[in-house]
């Protein structure tokens, strides 16, 4: 009732309300006043209920990753549908969304195919920071400012294209489902859909941060039965091992390379492998920790834009696999709302996999909280 008394009384009109702006890269974002405006056709405004504060956000701040600025970052977001545009017909308001940073246009040569996800109409390669008709609906201080991947979920009030939005289970907590956007179809789908991770196999995880504890939680649950966790920030530990972690490794504290540790500790390298950190050192080191014979190694990490990856293709001749892929691979409008479900039902458990959780006004604390290694991940509560 109260949802759709706050629809009609919005609806085709402009909405105020706070943002975090990115005004620019190496800086704090700022809490502003932004107008948001009515979604066009084929486009879903929707009200923030809960935003996560992803890795990705902070090497956008950082400037490693190409990115237009000033911008609203954020692509980890649950909400509620407040108004839709014409010709929208998968959700209405009063619906509980997911919103995607990789949009399913379900008519793509990528969408219609039965393996892979990364639709055509994505803005992640070549951001634009634009809507898919070339324009923004934020507006703060008279400037235009830029949308992220189709998403910006730091803000109260969101516009989103309706090939990046779905209506998920009545029943989901919005406090929490908003990390199955990235965290948990990240980590959970390269396990089972990338790697496809086997019973009794043995794996290592590079970066035990938020994608990495999600690809430990499910190489346990695919039953593995090792995994070595890698990070050198020592504090992420005790966390790891509770999620499932059997053994843990710091680079630095190694007095060999940690592929030929991982070798000499399995014996001939692991069956699978994986890279949660985004730096080209621990992708050559991931892919040279896993058998040389039949290993797998699945990249999940992003590197900086411009980087090159390069390491003698030796490596790969007597047979390992080197893959990736964009939110697991899971077609995410298809797809995800079932992982919600899962987790409605209790078939999937995603509770250990958020540590801390603030008010939207201390985003800044919680980015502070993610570069010092301190969390798994920090959702915020968009409402007062």
């Amino acid at each position: 009732m109260e949802q759709g008394s706050l629809s009609t009384r919005t609806s085709g009109n402009v909405i105020t309300c706070r943002a975090a702006v990115a005004w620019t890269t190496n800086a704090p974002l700022s809490i502003e006043e932004v107008e948001v405006d009515p979604p066009k056709a084929g486009e879903v405004r929707v009200k923030i209920i809960s935003s996560g504060i992803c890795g990705t956000d902070n090497h956008i701040i950082e400037g490693k990753m190409k990115t237009p600025f000033p911008a609203i970052l954020g692509h980890e977001g649950a909400g509620v549908v407040e108004s839709i545009g014409e010709g929208v017909t998968t959700v209405k308001p009063g619906d509980k969304v997911l919103m995607f940073p990789l949009p399913e246009c379900r008519e793509c040569i990528y969408c219609l195919h039965p393996k892979g996800n990364f639709c055509k109409k994505e803005n992640i390669l070549s951001p634009t920071g634009l809507m898919l008709d070339g324009t923004s609906r934020f507006t703060c201080r008279g400037k235009k400012i830029h949308h992220l991947q189709g998403t910006s979920t730091f803000t109260e009030y969101t516009v989103v294209d309706e090939i990046a939005v779905a209506k998920i289970d009545a029943a989901a907590p919005l406090d929490t489902v908003c990390i199955m956007s990235c965290e948990v179809s990240t980590g959970f789908g390269a396990v089972f859909n990338t790697a496809q991770v086997t019973p009794g196999s043995t794996c290592v995880v590079f970066g035990l941060g938020g994608i990495g504890s999600a690809i430990v939680m499910a190489c346990r649950a695919s039953g593995a039965s090792r995994i070595i966790g890698v990070d050198i920030n020592e504090q992420k530990f005790p966390r790891a091992k509770a999620l499932g972690v059997t053994d843990c490794l710091n680079p630095n504290k190694l007095k060999k390379p940690v592929q030929e540790v991982v070798e000499e500790m399995t014996g001939i390298g692991v069956d699978f492998s994986f890279e949660a950190i985004g730096l080209i050192e621990t992708m050559v080191a991931a892919l040279k920790s896993c058998n040389r014979s039949s290993g797998v190694c699945v990249i999940m990490g992003v590197a900086p834009s411009g980087s090159q990856l390069s390491f003698d293709p030796v490596v790969l001749l007597p047979g390992r696999t080197l893959k990736s892929s964009v939110l697991g691979g899971y077609k995410t409008r298809d797809d995800i709302p079932r992982l919600v479900t899962d987790y409605v039902q209790k078939k999937i458990n995603i509770d250990p996999l958020i540590t801390h959780r603030l008010p939207f006004p201390k985003i800044n604390e919680g980015f502070k909280l993610l570069r010092d290694g301190k969390c798994i991940r920090c959702v915020l509560s968009m409402t007062p």
